[in-house]
């Protein structure tokens, strides 16, 4: 069966911005190691490079919805790709930590447009029912960036040096041009060409009755991202340390904590395209989107307080992957809920979900680490993690229930009718 065009255009986006996440995902593997090649003059930088980008966004995405109501998708994914690609090359071309510091809030701006792109574009394209395939394949897709970013630079950089590798990557990042161009081609690609205007296709929040949903939508998507990239990514090699000290036997081998948790983090990235799509597939079933969320939130939230157990370390893996098998669930769920609910609201809604979960991320480790200061920090941070993925649950079950109270009641008659005709 030849696959629909639509699914092809959102591919195209997800492998282009996978091609724009090489440099970025490699600098968090090699940058705290050869930062000297990047003419920096101290460790601390390194933080600050790594976590502008970040800070950045939340500013730039109110922006970037407001360009994407003048501009047409085509023509926000082209500066998208542009500005990814001239970052990561100037990471070879430029050296210092003032010039570093602008090329990095370069990306963050990048990433603003391909975040509000990408989700617009399934928002366009997707059919009302393969909103979760569409989803889960372009989430799986584009975070294959993340992975050969981290396992291409960290092989790549000891051997040719940062400069070179960072060039490469920014040369395979500007191949994405040409591909944005074929993919949105006029006659493939209609809605490309066109205005997101707000009169079409935007509605005021006023004329959504149940705004009770919208505001777990908002809320889910801060504190998924809040307690998962932000929370999880930045104090798991903490955890690791705290557990069983910087260096860790497995099996025969010895590992340092920090090794440990990117190689945890990076199994992620290898499942991802596939178990993202796999999920995305069956939410568009008979089972739909929210039973499997509340599924997957409740789950996570009891694995996310077992990360604390100090258990073998073969076991605190299996549970950890978990763990990272259940974020990727939720995050696929959480996005194609958002989108299938104000499908019609295109980029309005879009850029400020977006902004919420950039301040989710962004607050995550700053939050993370003052709680792990405390006395039984950890103990705090991730059971009250656990509760709240916990709470999430609960309450998108009572909304579940809520909406479909007249099929459940339903149901129950049509049930107590058969049994007193038995």
């Amino acid at each position: 069966m030849k696959e629909k065009q639509s699914m092809k255009i959102i591919k195209t986006i997800a492998l282009v911005t996978a091609l724009s996440l090489l440099g970025d995902s490699m600098l968090y593997i090699v940058l705290p190691l050869y930062w000297e090649q990047a003419g920096l003059d101290a460790l601390w930088q390194v933080g600050v490079l790594l976590s502008i980008n970040r800070f950045v966004r939340l500013p730039a995405a109110p922006i970037v919805g407001w360009l994407y109501h003048r501009i047409s998708l085509r023509t926000g994914l082209f500066i998208a790709t542009l500005l990814g690609g001239l970052s990561t090359l100037g990471y070879g071309l430029f050296h210092g930590f003032i010039a570093w510091l602008i090329l990095r809030c370069l990306w963050g701006i990048a990433w603003s447009f391909f975040r509000i792109g990408g989700l617009t574009s399934i928002s366009f394209y997707s059919d009302e029912n393969e909103v979760g395939k569409a989803m889960g394949t372009y989430n799986g897709l584009f975070r294959l960036g993340s992975l050969f970013g981290m396992l291409l630079g960290g092989i790549f950089v000891p051997v040719i040096g940062l400069k070179l590798t960072a060039m490469i990557f920014g040369i395979l990042s500007l191949l994405g041009l040409p591909l944005i161009l074929y993919a949105f081609e006029r006659k493939k690609a209609k809605p490309a060409d066109k205005k997101v205007s707000t009169k079409v296709k935007i509605f005021s929040l006023r004329e959504i009755r149940n705004k009770q949903k919208i505001v777990l939508i908002y809320a889910s998507g801060f504190f998924i991202t809040f307690l998962i990239q932000g929370v999880l990514t930045s104090t798991l090699s903490s955890v690791i340390d705290y557990h069983y000290g910087e260096i860790v036997k497995v099996f025969h081998f010895i590992l340092s904590a920090a090794l440990l948790s990117g190689i945890i983090q990076s199994c992620r990235w290898v499942w991802e395209p596939f178990l993202a799509r796999r999920i995305g597939i069956w939410s568009d079933g008979k089972i739909g989107r929210i039973p499997l969320f509340v599924f997957f939130l409740a789950a996570t939230g009891m694995l996310y307080g077992m990360v604390l157990y100090d258990s073998s370390v073969i076991l605190w893996i299996i549970i950890t992957l978990l763990v990272m098998v259940g974020t990727t669930a939720i995050t696929t769920l959480i996005d194609s809920i958002a989108i299938e609910y104000l499908k019609s609201s295109a980029v309005t809604f879009i850029t400020l979900y977006t902004v919420i979960q950039d301040v989710g991320a962004a607050a995550g480790p700053f939050i993370g680490y003052m709680v792990i200061e405390l006395e039984a920090g950890f103990l705090y941070l991730y059971l009250g993690g656990a509760g709240i993925f916990i709470i999430l649950a609960f309450c998108w079950l009572l909304l579940y229930l809520k909406d479909n109270k007249s099929k459940l009641g339903k149901l129950t008659l049509k049930g107590n009718i058969i049994t007193l005709c038995k």
